[in-house]
Order: structure tokens, then C-alpha cells, then sequence
């Protein structure tokens, strides 16, 4: 994850809450449309509606909200026939990214995002380009003073978790996508809490930017994933906390 999940708590951190809330409504609403429309308005019996529910609870999206988004996917309430497509394409020093859209309109979508790119040193590439340099990922967050390692390692490792890695100020444990939900409740059952919990595209591996460049790349980070179409940005790049704090 390196620099990339710093990033996101920093910005929150620092202020830039009530923006990033009015943008993640709308992508947490796209998200529970396009779940339910796949696998079905019940969420005990479609995993991924189950996950996007509970994130968008976490950000403290109203029931309401979620009803109507459930609703929409269902077909119980008319709304926009939303599609999902997957951009690649290069930042900064040959920075790999990936950028998820939701969207009822392609050809405005990747329009936007070609500006993006091209406004902030980098380039949007052909389908297949960099999807081969991440690998799809369950992802949980243990902060550290929440619980010892070894009893993080010890939940993770019996429930059929890949690795526990050791952060700053947080474990982080990875796992199969099949096995997320396992090693989630297993740590639930345990009481240990959990601050993140996500399937995500991890880097194999990573490059570091620093100066301009790392700048550059926030820019077009910010750029990104301002855009309503956007889920998510997965990229490769690892930028010093001290940067990215003067950034962010």
C-alpha cells in the first residue's frame, strides 16, 4: 500500500473531511447500485453489497441513503444504468496506476481522465499496461495499540490470513479475497478492533518519488480521485510521511 493508504489518512486528518465526505457519498452510493444490481438486493447472500453496506456505514452515510442505493441496483427505483471499467495508465518516474469508474457516460468519463492525466505528468495507457504489477488483496488494519503482535499475528495467521506486516502505527494484515471474510469476522469474535477493512489491488512492488515528482504525483492523486466517476486509484508509489504531510 505504501504511500498511498498514508496519503488518504493524512487528508482526512488535516482537514479535508467535509470534502472528501460529499464526494464518498456519491461513490459509496455507485458502489451498493452496482452490488446489488450483480449479486442481488440481500446483503447476508451477496458478499460485495455486504462490503460496500458496511463501508458506507462506516463513513457514516445515512440508512436512508443506502436503502434507496440498494433499491436503485435492484430496479425497485428507476435510476442511472451505471457500468464499470477499469483505466491504466503511468504518473510520475513511471508511477503505475489503476483507476476504477462508475459511470452512466464512458465517453465523458475517460475524457475526464485523460485531462487528469495529462495535467499532471502522466499518461493514460492501453488496457493491460500495469494491471500485471498488482495483485487483488483483502486488507485489515489492526492500530498498535490496540492489540500485541502477536496476538494479531496469532487471529490472522488461523484464520487463513497470507502475512501480517508490521506499519508505523498499525498491523496490516493481508489475505486472499476469499478468505477476507473469515479472517474479518475472526478478529471481530477476538475483539480486536479493526480500522481498515478492504479487497484492494496491492503493488507487487513499489517506486519511491521524493521532490517534485512526489508532488506531482499527489496532484494527480488529488486530480483523480476528485472525479464523481472514480472509485478507486491504486498506484505504486512510496513518498516519505514528511512529504506527504506538507502535501496533503
Amino acid at each position: 500500500m505504501a504511500g498511498h493508504s498514508k496519503w488518504h489518512n493524512i487528508r482526512l486528518r488535516k482537514g479535508k473531511q467535509d470534502a472528501v465526505r460529499s464526494k464518498m457519498f456519491t461513490k459509496l452510493a455507485r458502489e451498493i447500485i452496482v452490488a446489488a444490481k450483480g449479486g442481488g438486493g440481500n446483503s447476508d447472500a451477496n458478499p460485495r453489497l455486504r462490503l460496500a453496506v458496511q463501508k458506507a456505514r462506516d463513513n457514516s452515510m445515512p440508512a436512508d441513503n443506502i436503502k434507496r442505493a440498494i433499491q436503485r441496483g435492484t430496479g425497485e427505483i428507476e435510476g442511472a444504468n451505471y457500468e464499470e471499467i477499469t483505466y491504466e495508465g503511468y504518473g510520475p518516474a513511471g508511477v503505475a496506476l489503476l483507476v476504477e469508474v462508475t459511470t452512466e457516460n464512458r465517453n465523458r468519463t475517460v475524457a475526464v481522465i485523460r485531462h487528469a492525466f495529462s495535467r499532471n505528468g502522466g499518461t493514460l495507457g492501453e488496457s493491460g499496461c500495469v494491471s500485471w504489477l498488482f495483485d487483488h488483496k483483502g486488507i485489515l488494519s489492526v492500530p498498535s495499540d490496540a492489540a500485541d503482535e502477536n496476538t494479531v499475528m496469532t487471529v490472522a495467521l488461523e484464520a487463513g490470513a497470507d502475512d501480517v506486516r508490521t506499519e508505523e502505527d498499525e498491523y496490516e494484515v493481508i489475505t486472499t479475497p476469499e478468505n477476507f471474510e473469515a479472517v474479518k469476522a475472526a478478529f471481530e469474535e477476538a475483539g480486536v478492533p479493526v480500522s481498515v477493512a478492504e479487497i484492494t489491488m496491492v503493488p507487487q512492488n513499489t517506486i519511491h518519488l521524493e521532490g517534485k515528482e512526489a508532488q506531482q504525483m499527489l496532484r494527480l492523486m488529488d486530480a483523480l480521485e476528485d472525479l464523481d466517476d472514480v472509485s478507486n486509484v491504486y498506484a505504486n508509489f512510496d513518498i516519505s510521511e514528511d512529504e506527504l504531510e506538507v502535501a496533503a
